[in-house]
């Protein structure tokens, strides 16, 4: 607290000049915002939350749901979604029908199988909301301290918050709704605010309270305080807030300066108190939140249209087995004296055929329904649930330091994971950490720092590999240490490692411990370390454990900036409301000396200006303007004589920027007294000026003085990114994965970041698409907006389609507002069209509706973003063809048994006679053949995890689609149709018409059908064995257990009184199992049925083998152990080629490494034939 009260003592505000913030002194003379009509009729009472328990203004409670249903919604919602589906409405119809005497079955055989599996589905979806219902819950139960009564403060959830509560918020916590600021630990109001969550900045936001409320900076102050707000209704705008305070009889006006939103941070404060204006879903992140959605992959959708296929069939059958049962009725049935054809019933009259037929299409579409997979969606199910507990409980995507593992929140998607054409990430908190390293820097023409980047080590180590390859490096030995340098990068001194510090990676002892005194510019140097020490906002604070300062900076650069200072020997120890205090040491044993500069003017970064500058008065009374800001905008401010490190600036800039650093140039100037006075006063007018142009009048001010600059250097900090973001970007790019950045940082931001993670390299093309400023929102002005933006994207399509260098790239970057309208259906198709032309694409200032990226909504979840490249690369890859070939399996084994139905009917004169017994077909989807199945989409691997991140182009099957395509989904299909044809055919011309027991007895119809039934047990489970590439016990027990089982069953339901198992009475041990013919003809139309399948799987693997045949065949044979050249080789050529990622700039690395090297060895060599023909030699 004692910090806080040192703290407190600051205003902050006089620090910022181009933020949202007003002066102080001129808030009294604004007038209050209008607020009439729709859309402004919110009325709050401040510290009188019972106000708002009575109509019209009971406004929303601050409890959130992000699930979909709820206890009165399950049912009937749940039921919707099952029933939505086609297979599903199809056996609900076939169930109903089931009651009635034209059902060819049982109706429990129809109505027990749909129970269970709806019923099952539906248990799944609970679960999953259950998980959503719980996160809430922890949402709901966090704690914040609210004033209750007579200035007491008392703990309470936030779910039970309300409209007009005053609340207390500490440091580090997040605020519970919507408040309006009334004070905070400073005493001017002022509050640092993080709002990453809501909008990706990385940087803190400056809020300020009201100057009359900012006396409220205690509990016991609000006793009796009282004011009323009237405000905009709730609206997802973020950046926009209208309302007014009524307040001690006077009304003020509010803006979004004033305003604290849900999911933001209070940072660098030890604490605000504000009042709540917005509650639950009314507050501006709910309101840009979306409801969970019913998600279908898209290979379930394809799944319904092979249904709809398969449904279509069904009715042709049935109607020709209508038409069937019509003719007979009419020119057979009167021959048939068993059906006493002189008393004939209605549904064998041969007098109304068509009536006949007609009531037989039902009995028809009932008893074909088999060739509709009933277990498909449940068995889909269970095989999702499996897979997506295998992604939560893999350790290798369980971040040990936050101890959260990766989490599938719902398990409908699985197999989308390995069919991701392009990712959209957010930055913050996803590819970045927001920590920076101080690694390099150029002082008076001088590069400084000899620790490599990682692009360099990886440069480094990738071209020794490739002339090692292409034998170079005999060649170039001959040059020794003047090649060698060219590929060597120093990682530092290994032989005395220091102990890491935060935002400090620098190493190099010429300017370390007071050494840069002996360099050739020391003054330069001290001017440098000087601006890194002043010029900036942020706070010092003394950590009593070590007695350095840490800073509290408003973005991580500023921290990495002082860091570096303080460990050259320049810390700055202190903050005054006018004035910082720099701790200077100019050797490693000299005495440490306090100085002064007089802050006179900060004018502070904005993402136009590109640059900040600070004006101080050192301790022997010179002016000095210091000024960082980015190369392009600094280079054009230099005066005449202060180019002098102007050109090895811009080269190491250069080389900075090749190795992935973030660079930023430094200058300054010293300013006169006159020039000074008569500027200042220029600006401080327009300062406190109030009018729409006050910014423009600031940014002129600006101009006045930042120019005449003098360059002393350049800083390079290394961005650090999480841990094997680059490694993951550059495996998604191998993989043939885009990937798009949606940040809310600046512009220039989000392009370091790029740089920073690969997405962006030296030499790229940035396309920038921004949208022109116009005043009011006129239609006029708005389609000037769209014209100008259709123009950039014209001429930005024209320029990729005429390049012509083959290593030529394209990075898109847009803001948010532009993308809005590139979004619009006018313009999609161009900006469509652009993007995927481009290697990378950035959207910077994008909001969280356009991100919409909440891991509350999200559909899986991961600590890292390294784990995207597993999660996607090996779970995606297994999820998606587990799920393909199980679908397709499931087509072709319900087509080869539903098709025997038909063509024994047909046999039987379209009878509507079934073969087999009814718990037959009731255990054949649900029992014996569901098993093995489901091992196919849980187990089934084509090659390991290992394999998979080797060979990231693998992940190609998934997107191209090549495991459910139409032509492989027709070939399984047809794959059926054969099988269905040899089961049926076969079993008839070997049983039928001949002695089937030794007694010489003919097998009846339950002896056919059991023994069929037994060869399409045996074959449907055989093929699946074939279909399998990896095996574990689990799946031998399944597929060989379902056919065992099969067995079991038949002889126990023989064994049971003939009462209950009827025709089937003792038919294995007494009829099947002693007659030689049954086990004959099981072989045989086994064998013969997965021909077709041995066939094409043997022409494919020898003469058109996929990736994954090649990489099975080389493990099975070990080739890779054996032949090393060879697995690497097979590696690099299973690379997408890609334009970005780590591997990309490392290729552009090589490539100026190599054009270096050969332009040495034609030095060298033109030197050599020199001496060669100098007259010495001679």
């Amino acid at each position: 607290m004692a910090r806080g009260r040192i703290r407190s003592k600051l205003r902050l505000s006089h620090l910022y000049t181009f933020g949202c913030l007003k002066p102080s002194t001129l808030e009294g003379d604004d007038p209050p915002h209008p607020l009439h009509g729709p859309g402004f009729s919110r009325t709050v009472f401040c510290n009188q939350p019972h106000m708002h328990k009575k109509k019209p203004l009971r406004y929303r409670s601050n409890y959130v749901s992000t699930t979909r249903y709820n206890l009165i919604t399950f049912f009937p919602k749940s039921l919707y979604e099952q029933f939505h589906r086609a297979a599903n409405l199809y056996f609900l119809v076939a169930a109903i029908l089931s009651v009635f005497p034209l059902s060819p079955f049982n109706k429990w055989s129809m109505i027990a199988p749909l129970v269970f599996v709806v019923g099952l589905s539906m248990m799944k979806e609970a679960l999953e909301d259950w998980r959503r219902f719980m996160q809430d819950v922890k949402i709901n139960a966090r704690k914040t301290c609210v004033h209750k009564t007579d200035g007491v403060f008392r703990s309470r959830k936030w779910k039970k918050v309300s409209v007009g509560d005053v609340v207390r918020v500490e440091k580090d916590e997040f605020f519970p709704a919507d408040l309006l600021l009334l004070s905070s630990s400073y005493e001017d109001g002022i509050c640092y605010v993080e709002t990453m969550n809501l909008d990706g900045e990385t940087n803190l936001k400056v809020k300020r309270s009201l100057e009359v409320t900012m006396t409220l900076d205690d509990e016991e102050s609000f006793k009796n305080f009282m004011g009323t707000i009237r405000c905009e209704d709730p609206n997802p705008s973020l950046y926009t807030f209208v309302g007014n305070l009524e307040y001690k009889r006077q009304t003020f006006p509010l803006d979004p300066s004033q305003i604290l939103l849900r999911d933001s941070k209070l940072r660098n404060t030890a604490y605000i108190y504000g009042v709540v204006v917005f509650t639950g879903h009314d507050t501006k992140v709910m309101q840009n939140s979306t409801k969970s959605p019913s998600k279908r992959s898209r290979i379930e959708r394809t799944m319904d249209y092979i249904i709809y296929t398969l449904l279509v069939l069904l009715i042709l059958i049935s109607c020709i087995s209508s038409s069937g049962f019509a003719w007979e009725t009419e020119f057979h049935m009167p021959k048939m004296w068993y059906l006493r054809p002189d008393a004939p019933e209605d549904l064998t009259n041969p007098i109304s055929p068509v009536y006949a037929g007609v009531v037989h299409l039902i009995t028809a579409l009932l008893l074909y329904g088999y060739l509709i997979p009933i277990s498909l969606y449940v068995s889909i199910e269970v095989v999702k649930v499996w897979q997506a507990s295998f992604i939560n409980q893999d350790l290798r995507m369980y971040d040990d330091e936050s101890g959260v593992p990766a989490q599938a929140r719902t398990s409908n998607l699985n197999e989308e994971l390995g069919q991701v054409h392009t990712i959209l990430s957010d930055k913050t908190g996803t590819l970045t950490c927001n920590q920076m390293d101080f690694l390099k820097c150029s002082i008076a023409g001088t590069s400084y720092g000899v620790r490599s980047s990682e692009v360099e080590l990886a440069a480094a180590k990738q071209m020794a590999v490739d002339l090692e390859e292409h034998g170079e490096i005999s060649m170039y030995g001959t040059w020794d240490s003047s090649c060698t340098h060219e590929i060597e990068i120093e990682s530092g001194n290994n032989n005395n490692p220091r102990v890491p510090i935060k935002g400090f990676g620098f190493e190099d002892d010429r300017l370390m411990n007071g050494n840069w005194l002996r360099e050739s510019q020391p003054n330069d140097i001290l001017q440098f370390f000087r601006v890194l020490a002043i010029c900036h906002t942020a706070i010092p604070e003394l950590e009593e454990e070590t007695g350095k300062y840490t800073y509290e900076a408003e973005s991580p650069d500023e921290a990495s900036f002082l860091a570096a200072a303080r460990e050259f020997g320049f810390e700055f120890c202190k903050r005054t409301q006018s004035s910082v205090f720099i701790r200077e040491r100019f050797s490693s044993s000299g005495q440490i000396v306090e100085r002064e500069y007089k802050v006179l003017n900060l004018l502070d970064f904005t993402s136009k200006r590109k640059r900040m500058s600070v004006v101080v008065r050192d301790e022997e009374g010179q002016l000095l303007l210091l000024c960082k800001g980015a190369d392009s905008i600094i280079f054009e401010r230099l005066a005449k004589n202060g180019k002098t490190y102007l050109g090895p600036t811009t080269k190491h800039l250069t080389e900075y920027g090749e190795a992935g650093l973030r660079t930023l140039a430094l200058a300054y100037r010293k300013l006169d007294e006159e020039e000074y006075s008569a500027w200042n006063s220029e600006f401080q007018k327009a300062k406190t000026s109030i009018g729409s142009d006050r910014d423009e009048l600031l940014e002129t001010g600006a101009d006045m003085i930042e120019k005449d600059l003098i360059l002393i250097g350049a800083t390079a900090v290394e961005d650090k990114l999480q841990k094997g973001v680059p490694q993951c970007i550059d495996k998604l790019a191998q993989a043939g994965l885009k990937l798009w950045v949606l940040t809310g940082d600046k512009m220039e931001t989000a392009i370091n970041i790029g740089f920073a993670c690969s997405l962006l390299r030296q030499g790229m093309r940035q396309i920038c698409i921004t949208s022109i400023n116009q005043d009011g929102g006129s239609q006029d002005s708005k389609r000037a907006v769209k014209e100008n933006i259709l123009s950039q994207l014209t001429k930005a399509v024209q320029m990729v389609k005429l390049e012509k260098d083959p290593h030529a790239a394209f990075a898109l970057i847009i803001d948010g507002k532009t993308l809005t309208y590139t979004l619009e259906d006018d313009m999609k198709y161009q900006f469509l069209a652009l993007a995927v032309d481009c290697a990378s694409v950035i959207c910077c200032r994008v909001s969280p509706k356009q991100k919409a990226l909440a891991v509350m909504a999200s559909d899986f979840s991961i600590a890292q973003f390294r784990f995207l490249e597993r999660l996607l690369v090996v779970h995606g890859h297994w999820c998606y063809k587990r799920i393909a070939q199980m679908i397709c399996y499931f087509f072709y084994k319900n087509i080869a048994f539903g098709l025997t139905l038909f063509y024994f009917e047909a046999f039987t004169g379209f009878s509507g006679q079934s073969v087999y017994n009814d718990y037959y077909l009731l255990l054949f989807n649900v029992v014996l053949t569901s098993l093995p199945v489901i091992a196919l989409g849980v187990f089934e691997q084509d090659v390991s995890s290992e394999i998979c991140l080797q060979f990231p182009a693998l992940y190609q099957q998934g997107t191209k689609n090549l495991f459910f395509d139409w032509s492989r989904i027709l070939g399984w299909m047809c794959n059926g149709v054969y099988s269905s044809l040899v089961i049926f055919f076969l079993n008839i011309g070997i049983i039928y018409s001949q002695s089937f027991r030794a007694g010489g007895q003919t097998a009846d119809m339950d002896a056919v059908g059991t023994t069929m039934f037994t060869c399409i047990i045996w074959a449907v489970n055989v093929q699946i064995a074939l279909t399998m590439s990896h095996f574990t016990w689990i799946q031998h027990v399944l597929i060989w257990g379902s056919i065992a089982f099969w067995y079991l069953f038949v002889a126990l339901y023989g064994m049971m009184p003939s009462s209950l198992s009827g025709n089937v009475y003792r038919i294995l041990d007494e009829i099947l199992a002693p007659a030689p013919i049954y086990w004959m003809a099981t072989l045989l139309v086994t064998v013969t049925a997965v021909i077709p399948y041995v066939t094409h799987i043997a022409y494919q693997r020898f003469l058109n083998p996929m990736d994954h045949h090649i990489i099975q065949e080389i493990k099975y044979y070990k080739r890779d152990v054996e032949d090393a050249r060879l697995w690497t080789r097979e590696r690099t050529k299973a690379r997408e080629k890609t334009k970005i990622g780590f591997t990309a700039r490392v290729d552009a690395k090589i490539r100026h490494l190599r054009s270096k090297l050969s332009k040495k060895q034609s030095n060298l060599s033109h030197c050599s034939a020199q001496d060669a023909m100098s007259p010495r030699s001679l």
